[in-house]
């Protein structure tokens, strides 16, 4: 089952409480907890592959989440070498680096 997600209230609570709310509760709560239809690590596969394609700050976030919910070194270095055709060169060796860091660690 996925962690309990603060995120939202730790961040932006006081400043953007029904964002925070539906960021927590729905996107994290209801949606990532539906693991009878697809488990955290394959929904943190397809997160991550969407973040890198649109190369948004929360990849790294979504990154360390994917490697809690189970999704190898291997793995993660196919999913940014297969993307790298996809979304770009760039990308994927930014992607790399936050990997490279975060499964050396």
């Amino acid at each position: 089952m996925a962690k309990k997600q603060t995120a939202g209230r730790d961040n932006l609570g006081d400043f953007a409480p029904k964002f925070a709310e539906l960021n927590d509760d729905v996107l994290f709560g209801e949606v990532w907890s539906r693991e009878a239809q697809l488990s955290a690590h394959d929904r943190s596969l397809i997160t991550v592959a969407s973040l890198m394609t649109q190369g948004v700050p929360q990849l790294k976030d979504h990154m360390r989440i994917a490697k809690q919910n189970g999704v190898t070194k291997d793995e993660m270095v196919e999913l940014i070498t297969h993307l790298a055709f996809y979304t770009g060169w760039p990308k994927a060796w930014s992607a790399f680096g936050i990997a490279k860091d975060l499964y050396q660690e």
